[in-house]
């Protein structure tokens, strides 16, 4: 029992592989329900997730020999981590997996604001060519701000060199950490300079609808604005109000604070979300790449293999 892993999600079969060979034993049920995996839970001393579902105090209860428990990826906010460090549940996750992936879409998101990307592409199909409309801003010598400089934050800094720009970060839980990619400041530095802004914190009762009208209200110049963390960290109505008051100039969301259909489409700022055409949207991917896929699952097995559990 000890060695028995419960698999609720679809992962790569690169961690079967290797933890198997190392002597564990995997139930891959990445179909199986949130109540029929609380009905058998207790039988696993491993458990691997992704978001399925929440793992709350009575899931944790039921996992009476649960030992460890592996997050397909680096927010570990559908899990209750203060309650699972109370039952000795060790918590594996994967940031180093997906971090590049991260890093690149924020870039992606970035490029294709400045330059008008996607208006441009459906006025040309619908028969419009407007060249002044669709003029662009150049990265080289802008100020971008990150919010949270861990593995995603640093990885988007990372990609960023290249490009020519002045690039500084602020993490509350973190000193000391300028490197090559970025400059360690404060938050009034953060507001007083950026013309990107960037957040790459998880989500948490404190971060939670932290960006609201009053923080954006502070900041000194137009801004792009990226959010590939996590969505309930940001109020999308806020967003739409500062594009309104020309507060931000375009806004890239990989996350929202409601997600999916179709909850998504009953928000009452939805409808103003979607015709906008300062926004650019993506499903919550920018961590799901086939390449992240992989790397996510090896780094798993990898961490699980060295623990002496």
């Amino acid at each position: 029992m000890e060695k028995s892993i419960l698999i609720v999600d679809d992962i790569h079969p690169v961690f079967i592989e290797r933890v198997e060979a190392a002597g564990y034993t995997c139930d891959y049920r990445p179909l199986i329900k949130a109540d029929e995996a609380l009905q058998i839970i207790g039988n696993y001393g491993g458990l691997v997730v992704r978001s399925k579902f929440r793992l709350n105090k009575e899931y944790l209860d039921a996992a009476v020999n649960l030992r460890f428990i592996c997050r397909a990826g680096a927010g570990m906010d559908n899990i209750d981590e203060a309650y699972a460090a109370e039952k000795g549940i060790t918590l594996i996750n994967a940031p180093e997996g997906n971090m590049d992936a991260v890093g690149e879409h924020a870039v992606g998101l970035l490029l294709a604001l400045m330059n008008n990307f996607r208006t441009a592409d459906a006025e040309i199909r619908a028969g419009s060519w407007k060249r002044e409309a669709n003029r662009g801003y150049e990265l080289k010598g802008k100020t971008v701000g990150i919010i949270g400089y861990g593995f995603m934050g640093h990885s988007f800094a990372s990609k960023l060199a290249g490009f020519g720009v002045n690039v500084i970060a602020y993490d509350k839980y973190k000193t000391g950490f300028s490197d090559q990619f970025a400059r360690e400041v404060s938050m009034e530095e953060i507001v007083k300079h950026s013309d990107v802004l960037s957040f790459h914190i998880p989500l948490t009762n404190e971060t939670r609808g932290m960006v609201n009208d009053e923080y954006l209200f502070h900041f000194k110049k137009p801004i792009f604005l990226l959010n590939t963390a996590r969505g309930p960290i940001l109020k999308v109505s806020a967003v739409l109000n500062a594009i309104k008051q020309g507060k931000i100039l375009g806004a890239g969301l990989d996350v929202l604070e409601t997600e999916k259909f179709p909850a998504l489409e009953e928000q009452e700022w939805f409808e103003e979300l979607r015709q906008s055409d300062k926004v650019l949207l993506s499903p919550h991917v920018a961590g799901w790449t086939f390449d992240s896929y992989r790397k996510i699952s090896e780094v798993m097995a990898e961490k699980l293999l060295t623990l002496s559990l």
